[in-house]
């Protein structure tokens, strides 16, 4: 990470959302994760829930915090597989603005020196909804681990340079 010390923090308020249907907030350790870095990395968790894996409920909780003023980002675990069931990236289709492609990219590029070859079973995403930052990571404790550690924590590093998400969240609903 490239952090340019003369530069201040800036925190943002960051939303966890978990798609399961089998966890509850006992077994949401992935959750628990981004919870416990999203606070130590010094942001605010603004909120957190849990959701089916269903892609019209994943959708509404999404478009309530979308339009929640005090929420810049949401950070959600589960539902990126290959099953019939995994509907996340489906629900980001339906309220995003613009995709974000280098994401899915980068983090299965790290996921391969992870898990290898398996990553290609992972469609990890993230998407620009109305000025609003959401990033869908797989369920697994390690998956949330590469993506946070990996990429997450710099880029929503107002610090980090030469750039990061931070800086152009003024300038996310410029037309």
């Amino acid at each position: 990470m490239a952090i340019d010390t003369s530069r201040a923090f800036k925190p943002i308020n960051i939303a966890v959302l978990t798609v399961s249907d089998t966890r509850g907030p006992d077994e949401d350790t992935s959750g628990d994760i981004l919870a416990q870095r999203i606070t130590d990395a010094g942001h605010k968790l603004a909120a957190r829930t849990i959701v089916k894996d269903d892609a019209d409920v994943i959708a509404a909780q999404l478009r309530a915090w979308i339009a929640d003023p005090a929420i810049d980002a949401v950070v959600s675990t589960g539902g990126t597989g290959l099953t019939g069931r995994d509907v996340t990236p489906e629900a980001l289709d339906r309220v995003k603005t613009r995709d974000i492609p280098g994401f899915g990219e980068i983090f299965r590029l790290i996921s391969f020196n992870t898990i290898g070859t398996s990553t290609v079973q992972s469609r990890a995403c993230a998407v620009v909804a109305d000025g609003t930052y959401i990033f869908a990571l797989p369920g697994s404790n390690g998956a949330v681990r590469d993506g946070w550690d990996g990429i997450l924590a710099e880029q929503l590093d107002s610090r980090n340079r030469p750039c990061n998400f931070v800086e152009l969240m003024p300038r996310l609903r410029e037309v």
